[in-house]
């Protein structure tokens, strides 16, 4: 059955939202001889392999495989444990196969975890090969010399020479409840740490985290349709409620250890480590109320640390990827907000101004820094959902994406890979740049979608909100106003006003059954200003506000009937959606409510905190964003909206308990609405059959909230 063949839903639900087959986790040589990537074989398969396309001097670039799970696997299943099963959760990756690697300082030796085991490539010969360690292997990482494999087993950090010899712990847990060399809960979720340990440039020590989870309380994460299952005990820190302890420790490879003080009664959360040669290892930790960090170095023969630079914000801190690091000269680099905007500073100095939005640090050279960042807020409107790579330093700033879209890259020495988005093609555009110019570009085998977006950007209202605009692609004016569907994300850390293809697909789908889409990045979405951003701060229900301006605003100039207005969202997006119907009846008719986030107390502590503070602090805060304590729901509305909840009966970040509470506050108040559980899905909906039906669903809901007919 080839692409043309089949439906839109079909076709984005089996291709993972055609990310199958894309190109991604590229990492460079130093020598710049070699791209290191993983990609699936097709559009359609989700094992991911390991590739290396080689960059010979003055010859064709020409791809290979080096790993790939069917022949190491020899064609049996792919077993995975519980905790790589809610690692690969915590970063929402849904593929299987080789879904994550390391390699050595030369990026000659990667190896990678594969159905519990260790696996080394060789990436010159093109070989790979199994060690024989004790598992279920979690995240194996080469030393920078790669003589030696550092990987976690049962809680334990250990070390297994590249050949497979010496095998040994490092570190060995106490307790049941202790683990070394692996992210707690909310550093993965929360902080986007994924790891637990790092190697020392000289190879001869690792830096490695200590999780006690044991203060943290613990819920139970059934199976209903499954009554014979043992419920999933899960160590959840829930606003309010205590942490995971969180230690580090260096470990030398004969076994000794020091442990590394801070103050972590007052700076508890680890949410950077970086270690390089340009400095001592450089530690990021924040206070529990992200009001206040520090920047610590640390001594590696006594474990003190020392302060380097610390920050302070009366509404949060953001982290971000990249930094804090060392420039080679041995300066502190970081991204801080600053005049009213997100800036990059080097040492003392400032190197951009409000003219950029940094978003992340993607390479510091000898000469210049690589950047991302959105355009500065005068001018959003001229870059509406941008992104773009920048080379920074002391003389000024270069933008190195040329076309309008969303990029990112990779850099080592003078070889870029440059990845970008665009709405003028589909998909990733893999670009392997030397000294500026492309001398290849990496095949992307993900499917062509069965359809292509018109989405017309603008901004709307006094806020000047992005707005994306999407109708159905055989709309003519004189088929008059149409339906409307409010289609946000629409909270913190997401934005959905993208300038790529691919973002807009499902709208573009929803579109063409008869509905003016509308999708709009109010306050508390990034990209902007950290003004817009912290707006948010204790009160997260006004991001409802902004939906309703930009769909007021955007009548004005499109067809928009005003008297069918439908929201739809999964997430931050699903607590939008509810809240819409809730307080806003007059201007919301229905919604479809995807695991919703009802109640902040039951949401996690570094999240929830950074926007409401302590619950018990607090409660008046907590009360007004929550679903359940709304004004509506105390007595049965003379407006009552259509609503359809949708919730992952396993999921683990946002539970299934806030749907049920909400369900229950809405049937005691007297409020009809239909509840649709999925069992066995988490926050993700990577099972083909339930990602596919839940386009189709939703679409039946609100034809008949609308009352619309085909």
């Amino acid at each position: 059955m080839t692409s043309q063949q089949i439906s839109f839903p079909r076709q984005h639900a089996r291709t993972m939202r055609f990310s199958l087959g894309a190109p991604r986790a590229f990492t460079i040589s130093p020598d710049g001889k070699r791209v290191v990537f993983l990609r699936s074989g097709s559009g359609t398969e989700r094992s991911g392999r390991l590739w290396v396309l080689d960059l010979p001097e003055g010859g064709t670039p020409t791809e290979r495989v080096v790993a790939d799970p069917e022949a190491l696997l020899g064609g049996s299943a792919e077993r995975l444990s519980a905790q790589e099963r809610a690692r690969r959760e915590r970063s929402r990756e849904g593929s299987s196969g080789i879904v994550g690697y390391a390699v050595d300082a030369a990026a000659e030796l990667a190896a990678f975890a594969l159905s519990g085991k260790v696996y080394v490539a060789e990436l010159r010969a093109g070989t790979a090969r199994a060690l024989p360690v004790p598992g279920p292997v979690i995240d194996p990482r080469p030393s920078p010399d790669g003589r030696h494999i550092a990987y976690v087993a049962k809680g334990a950090l250990r070390v297994v020479g590249a050949e497979g010899d010496g095998d040994r712990a490092l570190a060995e847990p106490e307790t049941g409840n202790v683990t070394y060399g692996l992210a707690e809960f909310i550093a993965a979720e929360e902080m986007q740490r994924s790891r637990g340990f790092w190697w020392s440039p000289d190879s001869d020590r690792l830096l490695v985290a200590r999780v006690d989870d044991s203060p943290v309380r613990r819920w139970w994460i059934a199976d209903p349709a499954h009554p014979d299952r043992t419920p999933a005990e899960v160590a959840y820190p829930a606003a309010g409620t205590p942490n995971a302890e969180v230690g580090l420790f260096l470990a030398d490879l004969d076994g000794g250890r020091t442990e590394v003080v801070w103050d972590r009664a007052h700076y508890p959360y680890l949410a950077q480590v970086h270690w390089s040669s340009a400095g001592a290892p450089l530690l990021l930790v924040q206070a529990r109320d992200q009001r206040s960090q520090l920047h610590l170095a640390v001594d590696t023969e006594t474990g003190a640390t020392r302060t380097v630079h610390v920050d302070e914000d009366p509404i949060w801190l953001e982290i971000f990827p990249g930094v804090p690091a060392w420039a080679p000269d041995g300066r502190l680099v970081r991204i801080a907000d600053e005049g009213g905007a997100r800036v990059l500073a080097v040492g003392d100095r400032l190197l951009t101004g409000a003219q950029l939005q940094l978003r992340a640090v993607l390479d510091i050279g000898d000469s210049d820094i690589l950047v991302s960042a959105s355009a500065g807020e005068e001018a959003a409107e001229a870059e509406i959902g941008e992104t773009h790579v920048y080379r920074v330093n002391e003389l000024g700033v270069e933008r190195i994406s040329e076309e309008a879209g969303v990029h990112s890259a990779v850099r080592a020495g003078d070889v870029t890979v440059l990845a970008s988005q665009s709405l003028q093609w589909p998909g990733v555009r893999a670009e392997v740049l030397r000294d500026g110019k492309r001398i290849a570009t990496i095949a992307n085998f993900a499917q062509e979608p069965v359809l292509s977006p018109r989405v017309q950007f603008t901004e709307g209202g006094a806020r000047r909100i992005p707005c994306a605009v999407l109708l159905p692609r055989d709309y003519k004016e004189s088929d008059g106003p149409l339906p409307v569907l409010m289609d946000p994300y629409g909270g913190p850390h997401a934005r959905r006003v993208l300038a790529a293809h691919h973002a807009h697909l499902t709208s573009q789908w929803f579109a063409d059954q008869g509905f003016a889409v509308v999708v709009a990045d109010g306050r508390g979405t990034p990209g902007r200003s950290p003004a817009w951003e912290k707006a948010v701060k204790d009160d997260l229900a006004l991001t409802l506000d902004d939906q309703v301006e930009a769909l007021h605003a955007l009548a004005e100039n499109y067809p928009l009937d005003l008297g069918r207005v439908a929201i739809r969202g999964w997430s931050f997006g699903g607590y939008l959606s509810a809240l819409a119907v809730l307080r806003r009846p007059d201007v919301f008719h229905a919604a479809v409510v995807g695991a919703p986030v009802t109640d902040l107390r039951l949401y996690d502590t570094h999240y929830t905190e950074r926007y409401l503070g302590d619950p018990a602090e607090q409660p008046e805060v907590y009360a007004h964003t929550s679903l359940l304590t709304d004004e509506g729901l105390s007595k049965a509305a003379e407006q009552v909206r259509p609503m359809m909840i949708v919730h992952g009966l396993a999921d683990d970040n946002v539970v299934v308990a806030h749907s049920l509470r909400l369900s229950s506050a809405l049937l005691a108040a007297g409020r009809p609405h239909e509840v649709l559980p999925l069992s066995g899905v988490t926050h993700m909906t990577p099972q083909e059959q339930v990602a596919e039906n839940l386009l189709l669903l939703q679409v039946d809901f609100l034809k008949r909230s609308l009352g619309l007919r085909d």
